[in-house]
């Protein structure tokens, strides 16, 4: 019985997120229906994170068992993109040990945030990006955003609801971009935010981009950002940015450890 891993990209805009549900399309969903016309059987297909309703990826991954041991990964990955709407694309499929999970061997994972800053929102960037106008400082969010790096209690920036469990994680980049000189225009500019951590809280990203849009736009000073951490208080942060700006861009595994007894 092989086992392939799998590199997704996909516009989250028409579907429910990643996670098969009861009502709606999910990616998830999707691309369990186009296995089993393959495997002549259901498949349960492990994601490496559950993208909320309208979040994209770039580098989403996820893992599966089939019964059939004649097909290799190339053919997984045309016969997938065959079956699958435009909105989602299998970018590259590896055989993998029998022993691999997309989400329980991941590492680390980079998400991408994108802003556009201006006073017209492009009709292409609108399921792409937040579109915020006025003026930003953007010197203290750059400030702020690195107070996020490190070891810490992220409770105030989970979803009210979110998964009971510790909300400790340990962020290694925490980056909002400036535009270059010369680069911005009277048109507006997209203003990008990256995070990478071994570990994301239900909505975490957004609602850390929302609080750095509060200190861009001076109602509080960087320093604040290292308060609302150490609150743990979800009122404390500000509000959570949209989800069409989100992009999951990768997920890495690092150095595997396989269970040598299973193939």
């Amino acid at each position: 019985m092989p086992t392939f891993k799998i590199t997704i990209a996909y516009d989250g805009g028409p579907f429910v997120g990643w996670q098969r549900q009861s009502k709606g399309t999910s990616v998830q969903g999707l691309i369990e229906d186009a296995l089993r016309d393959l495997d002549g059987r259901d498949v349960t297909v492990h994601g490496a994170g559950r993208t909320d309703a309208g979040v994209h990826a770039l580098g989403q991954v996820a893992s599966f068992t089939l019964v059939r041991d004649d097909v290799d990964a190339d053919v997984i990955r045309r016969a997938l993109n065959n079956k699958l709407p435009g909105e989602i694309r299998v970018c590259a499929a590896d055989a993998v040990p029998a022993s691999f999970h997309a989400r329980f061997h991941a590492t680390s994972k980079r998400y991408r945030y994108r802003i556009w800053h201006g006073d017209v929102l492009p009709p292409f960037e609108r399921n792409y990006a937040w579109h915020v106008f006025g003026a930003l400082d953007m010197p203290a969010m750059i400030e702020a955003a690195c107070f996020v790096e490190g070891r810490h209690d992220f409770a105030a920036f989970q979803a009210v609801g979110g998964t009971a469990g510790p909300t400790e994680r340990t962020m290694t980049l925490s980056r909002i971009s400036s535009p270059a000189p010369g680069t911005s225009s009277a048109d507006g500019h997209v203003i990008e935010y990256e995070i990478e951590g071994d570990g994301f809280l239900r909505h975490m990203v957004r609602a850390v981009v929302g609080t750095l849009m509060e200190i861009g736009r001076g109602r509080k000073p960087p320093a604040w950002m290292r308060e609302v951490i150490a609150s743990r208080d979800r009122a404390e942060a500000g509000r959570s940015a949209p989800a069409q700006g989100l992009f999951l861009v990768r997920v890495d595994y690092g150095v595997v450890q396989f269970d040598p007894h299973v193939a």
